[in-house]
């Protein structure tokens, strides 16, 4: 897998956006990558007031531009780190540029702060991060929600064994090598609900669920032995129940700071939705989540 060379973050000088450009000071710092912070400023949205300022519209953007680049300096300076980072104050629709822009930077991760008091509670209503997620198909994206105090300690990697698992792995082990590393994977032994609608003993569902879990165990260790990890690596936990729950609670369970997860939908609705788990865990979780959402293994 191809090493993280280049980080970039994009902020709208919020309060939760500053956290996302700390986290990513504290990446790039660990992983040797170049960083740059980008602040997309739609100047264009004011051409419809020219019949107003007239020959003044052209100043007030220069001051608004100007006033940007100041608020984002200092931000940066604030970091302590201010020359780690190259910053970026780009024209354009926020969404568009921000794609565009890691795009021509062959960007190998996107940080974002968690917008709002209400992050991503109401996905419909279009927040940045959620838009992009539903956008980009080469950009692993890293929303963050917490102040980053320290390194990430613990990460919880839920895996449905799908060739995107493998690759949430390495790409979390290259994020966080120090990292403990807890690997989940919630399952419902197939056609259960219709089984136990038909009135299937108890405890012949229980030994349905036992041989399904004992198959997720060793799916498993395949996995992570394919992904790298040797035993002693991780720890392997495979639980009975929705996985959109399952994720949250074994998060606070297990005390986890970061959630890695592959982006779900391989078909035409992904431009509208994200997959309903990947939307629970990222309204719902308490700390940082990385979405992978594809990108080039070498």
């Amino acid at each position: 897998m191809k090493p993280i060379t280049r980080i970039l973050a994009a902020t709208d000088l919020s309060a939760p956006a500053r956290h996302a450009v700390e986290r990513g000071f504290h990446i790039a710092i660990a992983t040797g990558a170049r960083y740059g912070v980008l602040h997309a400023l739609e100047l264009d949205t004011m051409d419809s007031m020219r019949e107003w300022l007239g020959e003044n519209l052209d100043s007030v953007k220069r001051k608004l531009e100007d006033q940007a680049r100041e608020t984002l300096s200092q931000q940066l300076h604030a970091t302590s780190r201010s020359e780690a980072a190259e910053a970026m104050i780009v024209s354009g629709a926020p969404l568009a540029t921000i794609i565009e822009r890691a795009d021509a930077l062959d960007a190998d991760l996107l940080v974002l702060g968690a917008h709002g008091g209400d992050f991503l509670r109401h996905l419909a209503l279009g927040s940045m991060a959620s838009r992009l997620l539903r956008k980009t198909t080469r950009h692993p994206v890293l929303v963050v929600k917490q102040a980053p105090h320290e390194d990430y300690r613990r990460l919880l990697i839920p895996v449905d064994f799908s060739p995107v698992s493998a690759q949430a792995i390495r790409f979390a082990r290259q994020l966080a090598p120090a990292a403990d590393i807890v690997l989940l994977n919630a399952f419902e032994a197939p056609f259960e609900s219709k089984l136990a609608f038909a009135g299937v003993e108890d405890n012949v569902m229980q030994r349905y669920r036992t041989a399904a879990r004992e198959d997720a165990l060793r799916r498993m260790r395949y996995l992570a032995e394919q992904a790298g990890l040797d035993i002693g690596d991780y720890t392997p936990l495979v639980v009975h129940g929705d996985p959109s729950q399952q994720i949250i609670e074994q998060e606070q369970e297990r005390d986890c700071d970061l959630i890695v997860m592959g982006k779900q939908g391989q078909h035409v609705m992904e431009e509208l939705l994200l997959g309903s788990v990947t939307k629970h865990v990222l309204a719902e979780s308490q700390g940082d989540v990385l979405v992978i959402c594809g990108w080039r293994e070498s």
